[in-house]
């Protein structure tokens, strides 16, 4: 007799935040891999909540700590780099003992970055519900770019982020610019 499998959860740009971090938890012993290639991207709740942990102001943190970030047209803070210079270098986060000095409070891309078998659709729901923005024409531009090499998850289809189709095509041929 086969071990019966569970089945496979769709992750959808709707699927709600806490929901998200269920799907993120893993028993990966790749802890901290994510953190070698960069710190991860913060909303503004993460911006509140780190700088109280770190008992420093906002705008502290943000002058030492954070960097400015564009994808799809949409600006994030992002955790500086040990070396920002660098392609990629270790999150400025990251201690000598291969641990986040942030773990308690790490902002919710961090969180829920993983490398389990749901990883490429928490990216893609982090993706599309703070990057990806249906209001702003250039962005929906740089998605339907995207969207040619890679598949995307329900949500995150032209038609499902902009359904009417006179304004898609209008979009993507320039004939609305901003």
């Amino acid at each position: 007799m086969m071990k019966e499998e569970k089945p496979f959860i769709a992750i959808t740009k709707l699927t709600p935040k806490e929901k998200i971090k269920e799907f993120a938890k893993t028993n990966c012993d790749k802890c901290t891999h994510c953190c070698h290639f960069g710190g991860g991207f913060l909303l503004d709740e993460d911006v509140q909540r780190i700088s109280k942990f770190l008992d420093i102001t906002k705008e502290e943190f943000e002058n030492k700590y954070v960097e400015k970030f564009e994808k799809f047209n949409t600006k994030l803070l992002r955790l500086k780099a040990e070396k920002p210079e660098a392609v990629y270098s270790p999150c400025a986060f990251l201690d000598k003992e291969e641990k986040c000095m942030l773990h308690e409070e790490k902002p919710l891309h961090c969180v829920i970055s993983s490398c389990n078998k749901y990883g490429d659709m928490l990216e893609q729901w982090f993706t599309l519900n703070h990057f990806v923005n249906a209001d702003d024409p250039e962005s929906i531009r740089q998605w339907a770019v995207y969207l040619k090499t890679h598949d995307t998850i329900q949500g995150g289809s032209l038609e499902e982020l902009v359904p009417d189709k006179k304004l898609l095509k209008k979009i993507l041929s320039y004939e609305i610019i901003k």
